[in-house]
């Protein structure tokens, strides 16, 4: 991974089984600063059947699910090619296998490591071929019980296989209510494993809050425009909000990874002395006038006279000179 935090641009489906506009999105994101790009895998006749529905209707269309994802396929060649065109952007290329033919595709064009989605989380099935490649897994629990991660993750560690979890909410946009911000230290802290977030919100603000929360892995859709046709649009980011995303991202890593000693404040000596004030007082006051609250004013720079925060000791003291409004209160000016 290349940075602190490890952020991952998900194409989904969003290129419609157009590899040109495949290749487009590698482009885009290539400015955007992530870490990764990521498409889904699909090989229609081996994840699907007859009898799979829509997560969401696709108004005017008459092809069934399992044509739909035969049209999102791309062949091995083409799959290389985009592998190639995120490396030749110093960007990692992953991929979500939907099937165990789908893992030996990668394998083939070689992929580093595998990202895991919600819906597979406790397909153990496919999770014992990715494990038996020995590669890292990003695994996004969206759909999971409780038991059932607990399953998965025995599973995988007897296997010695490295992974992370993602907290993830199956909502596609998810509302604020739905995010679960308090799963990514509870996942660390239950398997002892890295852990990050998946966003489906359509804003960059989830994982804003992800990364203040101690989020390593980041994961989000990208769409050219949330008009789109698809069903991942309207909770995607477009890529002036990756762009703005990784900006936040970069800078709240960079602030939780440098903690401020407030015990320490020799830095801001020469600021403090411009900043804060001395006593000064508000009004002509005759030699042996008694100081009362409403004489004093806070006035810069500091070390013009008897600090501020010592007000209370200069009460009722007399003066020992004529005193002109404004100027500053020194010791030498109270008996």
């Amino acid at each position: 991974m290349n940075s602190a935090i490890y952020m991952i641009g998900e194409i989904g489906q969003a290129h419609e089984g157009s590899f040109g506009v495949a290749h487009s999105y590698i482009d885009v994101l290539a400015e955007s600063g992530v870490d990764a790009v990521k498409f889904q895998t699909h090989i229609s006749e081996a994840e699907s059947s007859e009898h799979e529905t829509f997560r969401i209707p696709f108004p005017y269309s008459t092809e069934t699910r399992m044509e739909y994802w035969e049209r999102m396929e791309f062949t091995p060649e083409q799959w290389s090619s985009l592998k190639n065109h995120c490396e030749d952007h110093d960007m990692d290329f992953l991929a979500t296998p939907s099937c165990i033919q789908a893992v030996e595709l990668l394998e083939k064009i070689g992929v580093s490591r595998y990202k895991v989605g919600s819906g597979d989380t406790y397909n153990l099935l496919l999770l014992e071929r990715i494990a038996k490649t020995g590669k890292e897994m990003i695994i996004s629990t969206g759909m999971s019980s409780q038991d059932e991660l607990d399953l998965t993750c025995q599973f995988l560690k007897q296997r010695n296989t490295m992974f992370s979890l993602l907290q993830c909410t199956s909502a596609y946009p998810t509302r604020e209510s739905q995010w679960g911000l308090n799963q990514i230290a509870e996942l660390r802290s239950q398997y002892n494993v890295p852990t990050g977030f998946s966003d489906h919100s359509g804003d960059i603000y989830a994982c804003l809050a992800a990364t203040a929360l101690g989020a390593e892995i980041l994961e989000f859709h990208v769409t050219f425009d949330k008009r789109s046709y698809g069903p991942d649009s309207a909770s995607s980011l477009t890529i002036d909000q990756v762009k703005m995303l990784t900006t936040g991202v970069r800078q709240i890593s960079t602030a939780n990874t440098n903690p401020v000693n407030k015990a320490d404040i020799s830095g801001f000596q020469d600021v403090k002395n411009i900043f804060e004030k001395s006593l000064a007082v508000n009004k002509d006051l005759p030699a042996g006038h008694v100081i009362t609250l409403h004489d004093l004013e806070s006035k810069k720079p500091k070390g013009m006279g008897i600090p501020v925060h010592l007000y209370e000791q200069v009460l009722g003291k007399r003066l020992s000179r004529d005193m002109k409004k404004w100027m500053f209160l020194n010791e030498t000016d109270i008996l």
